[in-house]
């Protein structure tokens, strides 16, 4: 009888148009990097194993070489190691702006990249990888896969490949529009001006943004990250005008345009983004934590335009940023890459809710169990 035969190993494989895997891994300078907040520039990511071998020490050589490419405007880069050795022995390390490194020693990344086979956990003293390059575009899908040749081959043709490519807002070789609803006359000027004037005479609270860590998601505060006060409406009254004007404004445009039925609405918030605390919301999205999974369309209504900065831009798409006219809604899908601008005078008033339907309502209350504590539990 012959012995068995061992399976195949399975490997991803990316090729390019392929959306690039998120993915959360410890880097040099974060516990935990959300990869998906990466968008908005090019990216270069190095699964080059170990820095202490020479295909590896050579790939990096080159990095360091051409490291005015990589400024995190126009690119950047992550080397993704397997070997702890590195992180032990500082082989490698981040340097601002621009080159970073992840601690990929579960084999998390490489896995989902395909230079380890699925479901496997790398060893540090037998190094069996696929080496490669992986260049993505700023909405971080694929454009180029180059793998490791002997001797560093392949090196001199992928920098001068990086030297050519457009800047981020021309990835496509054309401007791409930003897939935003921008909707005026949805608030009237004196409904703004009612809306703020709750928020001036209750006090805004400062807001924090959710986080999952250890399975649980929870709001953290991190100035670095977001500096906003919000007052949450309580009169119900007043509520129920905020709800009509979106049901009637924007919910029949979200019908038409994305086919998708608005049945349900979350928070009834009105956020200040003050000039003297330089309020501002870096990049992020409104859905990647099981708490907040069930959103799927963003609002924001400017109460005013008696301020300066302050512009929702979206990454992914170019650095254009919109300040909108008193009264005038964003809307938007939450797992789009946005971010606000610091306010550098005045104020920004904005009426900030989510829209979901009643399948996400399902999901939103089967994911009471992952809340953290403070994040109220939903019943749908």
């Amino acid at each position: 009888m012959s012995p068995p035969q061992a399976k195949p190993k399975s490997f991803a494989v990316l090729t390019p148009g392929d959306p690039a895997p998120w993915f959360h891994q410890r880097s040099g300078g974060n516990p935990r990097y959300a990869f998906d907040t990466v968008g908005g520039r090019w990216v270069v990511m190095c699964f080059f194993g170990s820095a202490g071998d020479e295909d590896g020490r050579r790939a990096l050589a080159a990095i360091v070489v051409n490291r005015a490419l990589f400024d995190d405007e126009r690119a950047c880069f992550f080397g993704v190691s397997l070997d702890p050795n590195d992180e032990a022995k500082e082989r490698v390390a981040d340097s601002m702006p621009g080159l970073r490194f992840f601690w990929d020693f579960d084999g998390t990344v490489s896995c989902a990249y395909g230079a380890l086979p699925r479901n496997t956990q790398p060893n540090p003293k037998r190094l069996e990888m696929r080496r490669f390059w992986v260049v993505l575009d700023p909405l971080l899908r694929v454009r180029r896969v180059v793998p490791f040749q002997p001797k560093g081959s392949e090196i001199p043709a992928l920098i001068d490949y990086l030297k050519k490519l457009p800047a981020p807002d021309r990835f496509a070789s054309i401007d791409v529009p930003v897939p935003v609803l921008i909707l005026p006359d949805v608030f009237e000027p004196e409904f703004c001006r009612q809306l703020i004037d709750v928020y001036e005479s209750t006090g805004g609270k400062e807001s924090g943004f959710m986080r999952e860590i250890d399975g649980k998601t929870v709001e953290i505060k991190d100035d670095k990250h977001k500096v906003r006060r919000d007052v949450l409406l309580e009169d119900q009254a007043l509520i129920r005008q905020t709800q009509i004007r979106i049901h009637r404004r924007i919910v029949p445009e979200i019908r038409k345009v994305h086919q998708f039925q608005v049945t349900r609405m979350e928070r009834y918030l009105v956020a200040c983004y003050a000039a003297e605390e330089r309020g501002h919301f870096r990049a992020h999205r409104d859905n990647t934590t099981k708490g907040t999974a069930h959103r799927r369309f963003a609002v924001s209504i400017n109460l005013n335009d008696a301020f300066e900065g302050g512009e929702i831009s979206f990454p992914e798409y170019g650095a254009k940023g919109f300040k909108l006219p008193t009264g005038t809604a964003c809307v938007f899908s939450c797992s789009l890459l946005h971010q606000a601008a610091p306010v550098t005078a005045g104020k920004r008033f904005a009426f900030l809710p989510f829209l979901y339907d009643d399948a996400a309502a399902k999901i939103r209350e089967a994911n009471n169990e992952f809340l953290g504590e403070g994040v109220g539990a939903y019943k749908a």
